[in-house]
């Protein structure tokens, strides 16, 4: 059994190419690196303007949850998002959750149901409304999106704005920064040179860092990824484990931020599979999947609301949640109180 991505040649493969520069020193970064430079100073500037008030920024009237990352790539911020929705809902709050819905064909805001394709609302907004927690909204300008929403949903008293560490065009009163454990900050550079989208020391600003599959310094808080059932994408009432994949011929497919962990996980769970990276948000056709020596075909739950109109019984999704620190949603409680909820 391997954990490669998938030998197939496409355009694609030019993303996965980069991102192996960026978790290692290359002669690559000689030519990138002042650009980096270029990149680092703008996001300084950027951050300065926001803060001293030269370019405007909007403030709610309920507190603010904001999830996000400092580097490219997937981290954990959804499935954070939606525990921590979970765990709001669990304490008498009634949570929003605002997203940019990446790679929709419209910027405009909208609800997203979960009868929606993730051409109308992103893969990942569409992931959270079918999880039904909390009513789910995408647009491309979170703050008007934010608004119109609380207009249909008055009863909701906290935003959870999932990737939206930079966006500070929306005040915020908790920051959470979402760390990947296994590949860290990659080789420490930003843009082009490297994946952040900030410096590390950006993680000295933010209320929380939580690292996902990994050890966490002190003051950090830990997560995990936990999931051993499956469901089948054609008919979700049908359920499997991972010993019922151990005899047949499976293909896995990851077009998340990082694939490597959706392997690992399978890996971890006994399971043998031919591996098949994507990269992040590909909008998959039945072309993309069409494997012949194929029994089962195992995806993300991200990749499976994109193959829901082409799946046929072999296509199978492994649910994950969150598992996080305990001692993580008092800090948050703490700060939010303040405008005036009173928890149940």
């Amino acid at each position: 059994m391997g954990a490669s991505p998938s030998p197939r040649k496409t355009n694609k493969n030019k993303v996965h190419w980069l991102q192996h520069h960026w978790y290692r020193i290359t002669p690559l970064h000689l030519i990138l690196f002042p650009v980096s430079l270029v990149f680092r100073m703008l996001v300084a500037l950027r951050r300065v303007l926001y803060r001293n008030g030269l370019l405007n920024s909007h403030r709610l009237p309920l507190p603010v949850i904001v999830v996000g990352n400092i580097s490219v790539g997937g981290t954990g911020k959804t499935p954070l998002t939606l525990a921590l929705a979970q765990q709001l809902v669990e304490r008498g709050w009634h949570p929003l959750i605002v997203s940019r819905g990446y790679g929709r064909t419209s910027s405009n805001p909208q609800p997203v149901n979960p009868s929606n394709t993730a051409a109308e609302a992103g893969d990942e907004p569409l992931l959270m409304a079918r999880r039904n927690i909390c009513p789910v909204w995408v647009g491309a300008d979170r703050v008007a999106t934010a608004q119109e929403a609380l207009q249909v949903n008055p009863h909701c008293d906290v935003v959870l704005c999932d990737d939206g560490l930079q966006h500070y065009r929306l005040q915020r009163d908790v920051e959470i920064a979402v760390i990947d454990g296994a590949r860290r900050f990659g080789n420490g550079l930003l843009l082009p040179a490297g994946p952040l989208r900030e410096p590390v020391s950006r993680l000295r600003k933010v209320d929380a860092a939580v690292v996902n599959g990994g050890d966490p310094l002190p003051g950090q808080f830990s997560m995990r990824l936990d999931g051993a059932v499956f469901y089948n994408l054609l008919d979700p009432r049908l359920s499997a484990v991972p010993g019922d994949f151990r005899q047949t011929r499976n293909h896995a497919v990851a077009g998340i931020g990082n694939p490597q962990r959706y392997f690992r996980h399978l890996q971890e769970l006994g399971v043998s599979f031919t591996p098949h990276a994507f990269p992040d948000h590909h909008p998959y056709c039945s072309a993309d999947l069409s494997f012949a020596d194929s029994d089962a075909i195992l995806l993300t739950e991200k990749d499976g609301v994109k193959c829901a109109a082409f799946a046929d019984a072999r296509y199978w999704v492994l649910r994950v949640d969150a598992q996080i620190d305990p001692s993580l949603i008092d800090p948050i409680l703490r700060k939010i109180a303040p405008h005036g909820h009173q928890a149940a």
